[in-house]
């Protein structure tokens, strides 16, 4: 082996443990940054990735972090990643096993990064949640949300936290909401749902993808007024945390 060769070999080991040390031990920002120095290093980055996915799997603790790993993988043109996914990961992270409504297409959609797709699947979901009534008028009441079980709006939060870097999904957007008094005209600018008097118009006037500010999505009905986004927002499901 010659001497260039055997430098960046070692070059390559201690960038492959530096990068293990940030995500493992680091910061979230650190971690997302580390992933995906990981994801172009080929094969190597992707048997860290496989171990990281695997350790979470192991904790049962599907963060952020782990969601990231995952949809950095399924974009990897690799057998041996494609073996791993198909055998360990081939429902994603979260089983909705503890829900009444199977969410394995959002969670699909999700790790695609096809966040339109999963915002329509999501309300889609929704309305099987609510019932035949609400399947076949493909939109929510609020009575309906008021009584779904905390587990199915705990699982849709979670899916798209985990796939989004953190920055979708209902309770994001009730901590927004919170932090502006529950104040309804403040909080729709904040998510882009609004412009002055001027309500985003769907599909082409909201972003999607993560260039969104923080909580735009999912739209949970947006069209249908403040009603529904109330009983989200107030739902027991965020002020009951197992």
């Amino acid at each position: 082996m010659s001497s260039s060769t055997a430098h960046n070999s070692s070059s390559t080991g201690e960038l492959l443990e530096a990068l293990k040390g940030h995500l493992w031990k680091g910061s979230l920002k650190q971690q997302l940054a580390a992933l995906e120095h990981l994801g172009k290093l080929g094969e190597s980055g992707y048997q860290v990735l496989m171990d990281f996915l695997l350790t979470a799997k192991e904790q049962a603790k599907p963060t952020i972090a782990a969601g990231r790993s995952l949809q950095i993988l399924h974009q990897a043109d690799n057998a041996k990643v494609a073996d791993f996914l198909e055998t360990d990961f081939s429902t994603g992270l979260l089983p909705s096993t503890v829900c009444q409504v199977d969410y394995g297409e959002v969670q699909t959609a999700l790790i695609a990064q096809d966040f339109e797709l999963a915002d329509r699947l999501t309300l889609q979901k929704m309305c099987e949640l609510a019932g035949p009534n609400a399947v076949k008028r493909k939109w929510l009441y609020f009575t309906e949300v008021n009584i779904f079980p905390d587990n199915d709006l705990r699982m849709l939060d979670q899916l798209w936290l985990i796939y989004s870097e953190g920055k979708f999904g209902f309770s994001k957007q009730r901590e927004i909401w919170l932090g502006v008094g529950k104040d309804w005209e403040r909080f729709w600018p904040k998510i882009a749902w609004k412009a002055g008097k001027i309500w985003t118009r769907y599909p082409g006037e909201f972003t999607w993808n993560l260039q969104a500010p923080v909580g735009h999505l999912p739209l949970t009905n947006q069209l249908r007024g403040v009603r529904v986004m109330d009983a989200l927002m107030n739902h027991p499901a965020w002020s009951e945390q197992p």
